[in-house]
């Protein structure tokens, strides 16, 4: 081994660990924007299920007018038929 090499070794083991440093931090800013996007997302979900609860208690008389409609209906049906 020359003195030279030493003095390489050194430089170049410096030049991959700021590769390395460079590239956890890159990884570390993807990792926070991904965290940021999967909060955003459940939060959104969470209000999405929100709005389907709430659209699921307010639709409950739908059925029931229906049933009171057709109900009607043969009231008058059968109140028109015995009126003849």
């Amino acid at each position: 081994m020359t003195p030279q090499e030493p003095r390489d070794v050194a430089l170049e083991l410096e030049r991959l660990r700021g590769a390395v440093d460079t590239g956890f931090a890159t990884i570390n800013g993807r990792l926070d924007v991904t965290l940021t996007r999967t909060t955003q997302a459940e939060e959104a979900i969470a209000g999405l299920r929100a709005d389907v609860e709430m659209l699921k208690r307010s639709r409950w008389p739908l059925p029931s007018l229906a049933a009171l409609t057709g109900l009607t209906a043969l009231g008058l049906t059968l109140y028109g038929i015995a009126g003849r």
